[in-house]
């Protein structure tokens, strides 16, 4: 099954770390429910919330397109109004923006300026030594 962000689905907890429990979604897949997002406000303990074999219903929060990490999210269900066009928390990750590809053009439209400015600034610099 092909997982999207917001999409709420159900797992089981597998295993807990003092900063997240792992969630199996079946199919070999897992995803990790972050302490900050087990519940909403401060949470001192995770075990006060989740044990594990517990059967939990998530929100997608993110999936790493590198690695397929996928992240997840209980605090999103807190909310009475959930929906899943517009999610609270919402968001993904990206290093680069892959659907613009401009590579180093912004560089060199910029490098005429910025090789005026050193050369200015070297020519102030020997006249006030």
């Amino acid at each position: 099954m092909p997982f999207q962000i917001g999409q709420r689905v159900t797992g089981h907890i597998t295993g807990i770390q003092p900063y997240g429990a792992f969630v199996s979604l079946g199919g070999h897949r897992q995803g990790l429910i972050h302490i900050s997002e087990c519940h909403c406000g401060y949470v001192k303990d995770i075990h006060d919330y989740l044990a594990v074999n517990q059967e939990v219903d998530v929100v997608i929060l993110d999936i790493d397109e590198f690695t397929g990490k996928i992240s997840l999210s209980l605090r999103c269900l807190e909310h009475v109004d959930f929906n899943q066009e517009t999610l609270p928390h919402q968001h993904r990750h990206y290093w680069t923006n892959h659907r613009i590809n401009i590579g180093f053009k912004p560089i060199a439209d910029r490098l005429s300026g910025w090789k005026a400015e050193a050369s200015r600034r070297l020519d102030q610099e020997k006249v006030s030594s």
